[in-house]
């Protein structure tokens, strides 16, 4: 009788650890994972979202081109040097 108790007790007792020593923190761990991801997954969505998707960065365009742009009427006679 009492040695069923024992192993009962100790059946329980191997039962509980493995359930929230072992089970319980995967799970947590898993689901957290996941979320993150998603978390993830969805900040790109949102951020391809707002960018065009003309095939340009958000950097602004190089100097030689802004130049033209604010120069486009403006003369320059160059002069080569020897």
């Amino acid at each position: 009788m009492i040695i069923r108790f024992i192993l009962f007790a100790l059946l329980a007792y191997i039962i509980y650890k493995l359930v929230f020593v072992l089970i319980l923190p995967i799970i947590r761990a898993t689901h957290k994972i996941r979320r993150q991801f998603s978390d993830m997954q969805q900040h790109m969505q949102d951020q391809a979202s707002n960018h065009p998707q003309n095939g340009h960065t958000s950097q602004p365009p190089p100097v030689q081109e802004q130049k033209k742009a604010a120069r486009a009427g403006d003369y320059i006679d160059f002069e080569e040097v020897k």
